[in-house]
């Protein structure tokens, strides 16, 4: 029993000593709980924004459009008079619904013709679509019900009558993009893309790092130049990372699903996100010269990175300072061209934010590299020297 305590507080200094394990198994659950607590915080979306094309401009489509804003969680961003250019607009603002007044819609009322509102519900987020698409059918209700009192009222019924008559206006939902709300054609392409963003960070968290432990950096170093070694270590991924994509491709068809249209752009979109996450790999491989450490720490920046994406729970629900970490994530920006184009169908200059912020993480990680494995390989010739010199 003696042996066995003995043993057991061993194993308990072992694991202190060693900083990368202590600050994973203690550091990455205070940091993720106190993290995804604050994504989670608000526990509903608010402000979420919509578009209203007001055609009849009246006093009552007027009163509709307060009572969408008076409601927590719908924004109004925009108030078009017509239906032009909506569905780059839809995609511009990220609306969440858009609601149509039709031309003589307070007069049809008034006059009992019983017209029609009609709800456009962008259901490329299906969480956002069901919470916008409530609080409109609420406003609505509402405004129909003291509509049909006010209306009758003026007219002289008597008030027992009132909830029992007329219908002043319609409402009717018309579900755009995701029509069958259909958490496959949402969820999985999105979850796919996070597995390639883990499999390419760990495996590139060993590149430069196995040189290290293998004793073989210095013979690679010798044979070329800065930008060869990083070239060398990054090509086969991007090869592999193509093969990867068409098994994706594949297995749309296996799986029936839709996304054929703008694949072209997004395949070329998807490089630019391999390369953005290849950069990172790279970059903490050179600076971590241990294949272990190096596979720990990406594990730490990969695992919430669906989370924080935005592509779930909206970003605009998310503290400040999340949405900061989120914006360096290629995860975030690569999801988000890839709901405009193969989800919202929208054109490939409306992912030009998106792609560029995959640019600047893959520049900004590109020359960290570069300069890290300059120093290292000065290091490492420093090395040599000295131990020739003796």
């Amino acid at each position: 029993m003696k042996n066995f305590l003995n043993l057991l507080g061993r194993e308990f200094r072992m694991f202190w000593s060693n900083g990368v394990l202590r600050l994973l198994f203690i550091g990455a659950p205070i940091l993720y709980g106190v993290m995804l607590g604050y994504v989670y915080k608000k526990g509903k979306v608010t402000d979420l924004p919509i578009i209203v094309v007001d055609e009849d401009r009246s006093s009552l489509s007027h009163k509709a459009i307060e009572m969408f804003q008076d409601n927590e969680i719908l924004d109004v961003v925009r108030i078009k008079p017509n239906s032009q250019d909506l569905q780059k607009e839809v995609i511009d603002y990220d609306a969440a619904c858009v609601v149509k007044f039709p031309k003589n819609f307070e007069k049809d009322v008034l006059t009992r013709q019983n017209p029609e509102i009609l709800t456009i519900v962008n259901t490329g987020n299906v969480l956002t679509a069901n919470y916008a698409s409530g609080a409109i059918q609420l406003s609505l209700g509402t405004l129909k019900a003291g509509t049909q009192m006010e209306t009758l009222r003026k007219q002289g019924t008597p008030e027992a009558l009132l909830s029992t008559s007329y219908e002043p206006f319609k409402t009717s939902f018309v579900k755009k993009f995701n029509r069958g709300t259909n958490y496959m054609y949402f969820l999985w392409p999105g979850v796919l893309a996070t597995v390639l963003q883990q499999v390419l960070l760990l495996a590139l968290a060993l590149s430069f790092a196995s040189e290290y432990e293998n004793g073989t950096f210095a013979e690679l170093t010798e044979r070329t130049s800065l930008f060869s070694m990083i070239a060398v270590k990054i090509i086969p991924y991007l090869i592999m990372s193509f093969g990867i994509w068409l098994l994706y491709w594949a297995l749309t068809f296996w799986f029936r699903i839709p996304i054929n249209e703008n694949l072209g752009a997004l395949t070329l979109i998807a490089g630019v996100f391999v390369l953005s996450v290849t950069f990172i790999g790279i970059l903490v491989s050179i600076v971590i010269p241990n294949q272990l450490k190096a596979t720990e720490v990406l594990m730490v920046v990969a695992t919430p990175s669906f989370i924080l994406s935005g592509f779930t729970w909206p970003l605009s629900q998310m503290p400040v300072w999340i949405q900061h970490i989120a914006s360096g994530i290629p995860l975030t920006h690569f999801l988000k061209a890839f709901r405009i184009l193969l989800v919202e169908g929208g054109s490939v200059s409306q992912t030009f934010p998106a792609v560029m912020g995959m640019v600047w993480i893959g520049v900004v990680c590109g020359i960290g590299s570069v300069v890290a494995l300059y120093f290292k390989r000065r290091q490492v010739k420093r090395s040599e020297v000295y131990i020739s010199s003796e």
